[in-house]
């Protein structure tokens, strides 16, 4: 599989590589000619419209990594805002409750085609859990590196699944790199936060969207009424690392060069303020991301103080019309409550999307009537609020409540 440099096009057959000699990170080579020349007849999991990035596609091994993806695009009225009509792709039916795994569906499937039995990852949240549940079905062994202070219930998710979990004392922003270079020698295949492989996975998120957007004759705009919209207008996602956002975009760049595209959908990221470098540097007008010290936030996820592809995240969101926006813990919290009130449990990262409408609306980047998609990238069951009590009657008296 060739990887290019989004940046400067350098190209190489080495599968190890992950970064360019210029310092920006690679992806995989499309062939727009590879692309078939109609949408899918169906979305059922990630690997039904995979063919439609062009790109060299692993044949995913039986059981869990076929279940990647194909999860549910919600028409929700409820999250309505300002005029603009609100869908809600739903990332948290994948198998592990979050997008990561169509990122390491791709990358176990890949890994597995070459023969290798080992991955690994530097993650403390969903993409921990991923790898090392894939590698568990896959019966690959996984190492899973993670910081020194991670919290006692985020590790218990990850060990229920046996990986090698090894905590990292000192900077963990330079555990990314450092993991890259000890497993190319080590032989241990780290799917990180924007390998290509995990990308290309990753990019099945954006694709699925406008599948079923194409899929469906009429998308009603927040007026009720009926109009066709082969693409939402925008399609907004959070953003850590700037893998999901690169993913995303190397999506709208492969359909659009196939000519499936009428309209290709802005692109808008959103951060949570408390570290947000990419839309800090999207405000200031640079094109270049700058490592924050970023603060404390309910939106944990995405507090990527140092993102290995913000430049491409960046990069994405201009190239497209879009915005990157920061929004506050309290907008995210309020957001994530609106989510609820729809029936969709998500991670506070997810509710960012939400939240993010408002200022998108007043700088420009959104219009009443616009239709946009919300990436929910992961469920928020494991963020629930444990002291929350209910009242307790006797079995006699249960009819009283409804009296």
């Amino acid at each position: 599989m060739t990887r290019v440099c989004w940046q400067c096009g350098s190209r190489t057959d080495d599968d190890r590589r992950v970064r360019c000699g210029c310092g920006e990170p690679l992806w995989l080579d499309t062939a727009p000619g590879a692309v078939p020349d109609s949408w899918p007849d169906r979305v059922e999991s990630m690997w039904d419209v995979l063919p439609l990035l062009g790109v060299e596609q692993p044949e995913p091994s039986a059981g869990l990594s076929t279940a990647a993806g194909g999860t549910p695009l919600l028409r929700t009225p409820s999250l309505d805002t300002d005029g603009v009509a609100v869908h809600v792709k739903h990332e948290g039916v994948n198998p592990t409750g979050s997008f990561k795994d169509r990122g390491t569906a791709f990358g176990v499937a890949a890994a597995a085609a070459r023969g290798e039995s080992r991955i690994g990852t530097v993650s403390h949240g969903n993409m921990a859990e991923s790898v090392a549940a894939y590698a568990a079905a896959a019966g690959m062994g996984c190492t899973v590196l993670v910081p020194a202070d991670i919290a006692d219930e985020r590790l218990a998710a990850i060990a229920r699944y046996d990986p090698r979990l090894v905590r990292v004392d000192g900077d963990y922003g330079r555990l990314y790199h450092e993991a890259l270079e000890v497993g190319r020698e080590a032989g241990v295949r780290f799917l990180n936060s924007d390998a290509p492989w995990r990308v290309a996975g990753q990019a099945t998120t954006a694709l699925e969207v406008l599948a079923q957007f194409a899929r469906t004759d009429e998308i009603a705009d927040a007026s009720g009424a009926g109009r066709r919209s082969p693409a939402p207008d925008v399609l907004i996602l959070p953003v850590s690392s700037g893998g999901h956002a690169s993913g995303a975009w190397q999506a709208v760049r492969a359909l659009t060069a196939a000519g499936l595209l009428d309209a290709a959908p802005t692109l808008c990221f959103v951060q949570a303020a408390a570290c947000a470098p990419i839309a800090e540097a999207f405000e200031r007008g640079d094109d270049e991301v700058t490592a924050v010290d970023g603060g404390e936030t309910v939106a944990y996820s995405i507090a990527n103080a140092d993102p290995p592809s913000g430049n491409r995240a960046l990069a994405a969101a201009r190239a497209t019309g879009g915005a990157v926006v920061a929004v506050d813990d309290d907008a995210i919290e309020r957001a994530g409550e609106r989510f609820a009130g729809a029936g969709l449990a998500v991670e506070p990262a997810s509710a960012t999307t939400l939240a993010a409408l408002s200022p998108l609306r007043e700088n420009g980047t959104l219009a009443a009537g616009d239709t946009v998609a919300l990436v929910a990238t992961g469920r928020g069951f494991g963020g629930a609020d444990a002291s929350v009590t209910a009242d307790c009657v006797d079995l006699s008296a249960l009819g009283s409540l409804f009296g």
